[in-house]
């Protein structure tokens, strides 16, 4: 059984959310001038300091480890112990907060979707920089300004993500979009996507029958989860949540 949230909130959040959803969209620029910030009313917390809702990518318990503000990623042999959200959604405002590490580059990622890939990487101080670095919506876009901070800072993501709608082949028929801001800097504005290009990502490199199950439903209902990405570093992560922007969201049951 799979629960919307819709079917968990009061109805003066209900109220909220319906205004929430009606208002004009367009302008989004968030405060990211203090770290951590705050979850907004409406928000789905994926993980703060002392809970989680995230699973393995078989949709087991993770084993990434524990600190006192959140979770390490901890790496497998083949780089593919990303972890999975329990909530899926359509569209929704994003909102990680991470730490690079010195080591293997500090690479990383948020795959939204499992498929649209937004880059954290140790991208400090370079001056050209590419797909590659953080910033990036990977393999499409390259940031519009290096916005990284030095390695062992708090940095922050906050994402507006629509999803591309499909029909019912899943044949995608509008492209999605996406803004993104990386400490206090425009790095994605409107970046448009369709099918995802790398072959790395979860659904298409390390999957198992668990991811199998969901890229199905998401395929037909364009309602997907968000993963935290293992690639050999220690990046550290903290206070996550998401905003829906419609009624899509679901508490994902296998």
């Amino acid at each position: 059984m799979q629960i919307r949230l819709v079917d968990l909130l009061a109805p003066s959040l209900m109220l909220f959310c319906v205004s929430l959803y009606a208002q004009d969209t367009k302008v989004f620029r968030p405060d990211q001038s203090v770290l951590p910030t705050p979850a907004p009313q409406g928000a789905i917390v994926l993980l703060d300091a002392t809970s989680h809702q995230f699973l393995s990518m078989r949709g087991e318990a993770i084993d990434w480890k524990k600190q006192e503000d959140g979770l390490v990623a901890t790496k497998s042999e083949n780089r593919v112990n990303h972890i999975v959200s329990q909530w899926h959604f359509q569209d929704a405002d994003i909102h990680v907060e991470f730490m690079v590490s010195e080591l293997a580059e500090g690479n990383s990622g948020i795959y939204i979707h499992g498929n649209y890939e937004l880059q954290i990487f140790n991208s400090f101080g370079k001056k050209e920089i590419t797909e590659h670095d953080q910033g990036a919506l990977y393999g499409f876009s390259k940031p519009l300004v290096n916005a990284s901070k030095e390695p062992g800072q708090w940095q922050v993501y906050d994402i507006r993500y629509r999803a591309p709608r499909r029909d019912e082949k899943g044949k995608i028929t509008q492209p999605g979009d996406m803004t993104a801001w990386l400490n206090g800097q425009l790095v994605q504005d409107h970046t448009t996507f369709e099918e995802p290009r790398s072959v790395y990502h979860p659904f298409r490199y390390g999957t198992t029958d668990y991811l199998k199950k969901i890229w199905k439903q998401q395929l037909a209902s364009q309602v997907g989860p968000v993963f935290l990405q293992d690639h050999g570093s220690p990046t550290r992560f903290r206070n996550v949540w998401i905003l829906p922007l419609d009624d899509k969201a679901i508490l994902y049951k296998n």
